[in-house]
């Protein structure tokens, strides 16, 4: 099955330290799980290829028992490790918890009573938002952020929603054009893509953002509110419009960059990561 509505919201899930990547579906208020995500943790299997694998030769026999579940899947598209879309099979609540019935794990009932509970998660934050913040800043301080990190974090992230509804009034409407778009910002004012700066902290699938430093959070917040400004200013529409404030943005947050960077002697951009103390959190 196909997947229709294009009023959706990708978010993560975190399960025992697991990302889970999903969709929320405002048309049918549904979330739609990444079946492999959830694959991998029933089998244990940190490689994604093989959990992938798993679940095509999975597919095979249910398909040829008559298990409704495989074309109860849909396709849809979610981040990989390269930061690229793919099309990949997703599954809403119900649906998985058929599937998991196929396969037997240790983690079969943990990820039940997980799935049914971050499947009511955004129903409960659309009529109160402030869950939705207070669960990311329960999720930072057990990963062992500081209350300083924190509140940059999420000043940043209230900057990039301003920015992508921007984005999303004025033409600018798919996933991609967004990442095309965020990746000219970044390399603005670091001097590096998104993928090259992940490289650079270690990062697979993990996000950018909450690896930074608190000073290249407060470099990103800069380089994105100026965009967002310039763009109001020009009044920019769809993708090549706007690639121009991207670039002007990025560059008043590169000249502060450099500027600091000469009064410090100290470089802002950073390899470190804070995926060490998330383990010895988990």
């Amino acid at each position: 099955m196909t997947f229709m509505s294009d009023k959706i919201i990708k978010k993560l899930a975190i399960f025992e330290g697991k990302k889970i990547r999903r969709i929320w579906d405002e048309k049918t208020e549904t979330w739609f799980f990444s079946v492999v995500d959830i694959i991998q943790v029933l089998i244990q299997q940190d490689d994604y290829q093989t959990a992938r694998k798993y679940w095509n030769k999975l597919k095979e026999r249910l398909k040829k028992e008559g298990n409704q579940s495989v074309t109860n899947c849909h396709q849809l598209k979610f981040m990989a490790q390269d930061g690229k879309y793919y099309i990949t099979d997703a599954a809403d609540t119900e649906t998985l918890f058929r599937l998991i019935q196929s396969i037997p794990s240790p983690k079969a009932e943990p990820i039940k009573l997980w799935l049914a509970k971050v499947g009511y998660e955004r129903v409960q934050e659309i009529s109160d938002p402030e869950k939705a913040l207070n669960r990311s800043r329960d999720y930072w301080q057990k990963m062992g952020r500081s209350d300083k990190w924190i509140q940059q974090r999420m000043m940043g992230q209230e900057i990039r929603n301003k920015l992508t509804d921007y984005w999303k009034d004025n033409e600018v409407k798919k996933q991609d054009e967004y990442a095309i778009l965020t990746n000219i910002i970044h390399q603005e004012w670091s001097d590096l893509t998104v993928k090259e700066h992940k490289n650079l902290k270690n990062l697979k699938r993990e996000n950018l953002r909450d690896h930074m430093t608190d000073a290249e959070l407060v470099f990103t917040a800069l380089a994105e509110l100026s965009t967002r400004q310039i763009s109001e200013t020009m009044k920019t529409k769809g993708l090549e419009e706007n690639k121009i404030p991207a670039r002007k943005g990025g560059r008043v947050a590169k000249n502060a960059r450099l500027e600091l960077e000469q009064k410090t002697g100290q470089s802002i951009i950073s390899g470190s990561n804070f995926k060490k103390l998330s383990e010895r959190k988990n």
